[in-house]
């Protein structure tokens, strides 16, 4: 048992030059490339030892399937060079040597994603420097809203204070000495008089 499991997570890479000719000459022309392909998986599955000779397990590349559809469906070519890796139980195939139309295009659709990955690190990275600073943005408007509140919780307080100060005194009574009640009168008998 262990050593299926150690065979199994194995990388096997083989080179093979598939012969195509042979199988794709006896189907009908608007059959041919259809034929070339489920030749070469057929070919991988014998070779490449899949046990139960499923055609599903063979994973055919992009560019592998361009070359074998570049002439149309009644022209593949007869034969072409592939490049086989067996990861556990499936088997991805990919072109050796690329005619010089996709080789371009392989190269520039890399080139595509090499910068796109690039943008993406960079929005990252920007995206990290943004938390940094609104975090500390964040932490600055905190600092803010504490004392605005510290400050209206003193204000309210005075407030408060102050209504309560209002109310004992409005319960008071206020008790005048005889004096400070002989001086009222004076001053308004004194301003009813006009002097």
């Amino acid at each position: 048992m262990t050593k299926k499991t150690e065979t199994s997570t194995k990388k096997i890479e083989r080179e093979y030059i598939i012969p195509l000719r042979k199988r794709w000459a006896i189907v009908p022309r608007y059959k041919r490339t259809n034929k070339a392909v489920k030749t070469v998986k057929e070919f991988l599955v014998r070779h490449m030892k899949i046990r139960d000779k499923d055609l599903n397990k063979i994973k055919i590349d992009r560019y592998l399937n361009e070359i074998l559809w570049q002439k149309g469906i009644r022209n593949p070519p007869s034969k072409i060079k592939v490049k086989a890796i067996k990861e556990g139980e499936i088997v991805k195939v990919e072109a050796v040597e690329f005619p010089e139309k996709i080789k371009f295009k392989k190269l520039r659709e890399e080139k595509v994603e090499t910068s796109a990955k690039e943008v993406v690190k960079k929005k990252k990275a920007e995206e990290k420097q943004e938390e940094k600073t609104e975090g500390q943005e964040k932490e600055g408007e905190e600092k803010k809203k504490e004392t605005e509140e510290k400050k209206e919780a003193v204000i309210e307080a005075g407030k408060e204070m102050e209504k309560v100060a209002a109310k004992q005194e409005k319960h008071t009574t206020k008790v005048k000495s005889p004096k400070q009640e002989k001086n009222q009168r004076v001053g308004y008998n004194q301003s009813s008089r006009g002097h």
